[in-house]
């Protein structure tokens, strides 16, 4: 048996009772997927949900990105989180994911969802926030909708890296410079009639505008969606599972030592829709 209760108004469902071998019922996966829809982010709570029964159930709600780094050595379709490079070939790349974004804002079509299971969770830090895009744009009066559906950002690694670095090297800046780039609208209507924003730490100029303007308004806009009411805190008990929409959801790691134990299972859906 087992119980749903949603987090808020604005984003995010709990549903308690269900254990691995519950995530193969194709009932459970076309009940994650209509809960998606409606809360954007579901909350698993003690899953324990093993390797196995984890790469079913996303293969069940769509197709499954295989890794080509840093995957699982027995599950290509599972990347494992964490900071710890014995654990991670990509541990170092980690960092970045402190900052509010959406996964794949490089690609046409952004990865559809995403599902992340706790092994270990961090002592002090390492909680998951995700805000809600389509809430955040739909409370915004009429006449501003109307005026960033007419504009286009661009979206780099060399964005989310000034993050983390902003005073690089010539070496540094010229390294991401060459690293893939995309013009995408800043509102993402959908063909289920939704919009949302594609905003976060790979957005990095809003085309046809100085820097400063440009910087200040994608600034703007990441502050008016994560307000408290479009956000979901997760705080992480292991055995958690979380699945998220990541074309309507931003997302962030609140900070953890690279020390930490955290370990996360990821899998992740491929895209089935292309930004136009």
């Amino acid at each position: 048996m087992s119980t749903n209760r949603p987090l808020s108004d604005a984003i995010g469902i709990e549903v308690r009772g269900y254990r691995t071998a519950d995530f193969r019922r194709s009932r459970i996966a076309d009940e994650c997927r209509e809960l998606l829809a409606r809360h954007g982010v579901i909350v698993y709570r003690q899953a324990h949900i093993c390797d196995p029964d984890l790469v079913a159930f996303s293969r069940a709600l769509g197709e499954v990105v295989v890794a080509t780094a840093g995957a699982h050595p027995e599950y290509p379709e599972i990347s494992p989180v964490t900071m710890d490079p014995s654990k991670s070939a990509l541990a170092g790349l980690r960092r970045s994911t402190i900052f509010w974004h959406t996964d794949g804002l490089m690609d046409a079509v952004p990865q559809k969802a995403t599902l992340l299971t706790a092994r270990e969770v961090a002592d002090e830090g390492g909680d998951t926030e995700f805000a809600n895009t389509y809430a955040a744009f739909a409370a915004l009066p009429e006449d501003r909708q109307e005026q960033l559906r007419a504009l286009r950002v661009v979206h780099s690694v060399a964005a989310s890296q000034l993050l983390l670095t902003p005073n690089p090297t010539d070496e540094q800046r010229a390294k991401w410079d060459r690293a893939a780039s995309r013009e995408h609208p800043l509102v993402w209507r959908r063909r289920d009639g939704r919009d949302s924003l594609l905003i976060g730490a790979t957005a990095g100029a809003v085309v046809g505008m100085d820097h400063t303007a440009g910087r200040a308004l994608l600034d703007e806009l990441l502050d008016w969606c994560t307000q408290p009411q479009f956000v979901l805190h997760h705080h992480w008990e292991v055995g958690d599972l979380v699945v998220w929409d990541n074309t309507g959801m931003l997302h962030r790691a609140i900070p953890y030592e690279p020390t930490s134990r955290r370990l996360m299972h990821r899998t992740t859906l491929v895209g089935e829709e292309a930004i136009a």
